[in-house]
């Protein structure tokens, strides 16, 4: 059961989202795997953000078949090939060529140029009542 107002407004039952088993091609795994609630098929040909990263949130448990995982390879490319089922298609490249954020951020290129830390103290003035405190009028 849904808390809050959504209860109102059509949305009274919350149903979790279980894994997702991408495929290529149906040899009787659609019929294997529907009716079992949660789970959902996907083709691998037809992937979606949407559907793999529901609202946003990375991690979506996926079950991906041999023949499914073999077939990314010809539908994204590499980087040394370019893509044979999708015309004009090639891997983005790289922002960072280096991911060790840590190890840079540590260089001593890096901390020369980065300022000293501040070590201000910010206390919480306390605001008195000037009918009550002569002292602040």
């Amino acid at each position: 059961m849904r808390a809050g107002k959504g209860k109102m407004r059509n949305r009274r039952r919350i149903q979790r989202g279980g894994p997702r088993i991408i495929c290529n091609e149906d040899n009787g795994i659609i019929k294997a795997f529907r009716n079992i609630p949660e789970i959902t098929l996907l083709n691998v040909s037809k992937l979606n953000i949407l559907k793999l990263a529901p609202g946003g949130h990375v991690g979506r448990f996926c079950i991906w078949t041999e023949s499914a995982f073999r077939k990314l390879g010809n539908l994204y490319s590499t980087w040394r090939k370019a893509a044979s089922l999708k015309s004009n298609y090639s891997l983005p490249m790289h922002k960072m060529l280096n991911t060790d954020l840590s190890r840079i951020l540590k260089s001593p290129e890096i901390q020369r140029a980065l300022q000293a830390p501040r070590k201000k103290i910010h206390r919480r003035v306390l605001k008195k009542n000037s009918l009550k405190n002569l002292r602040i009028m």
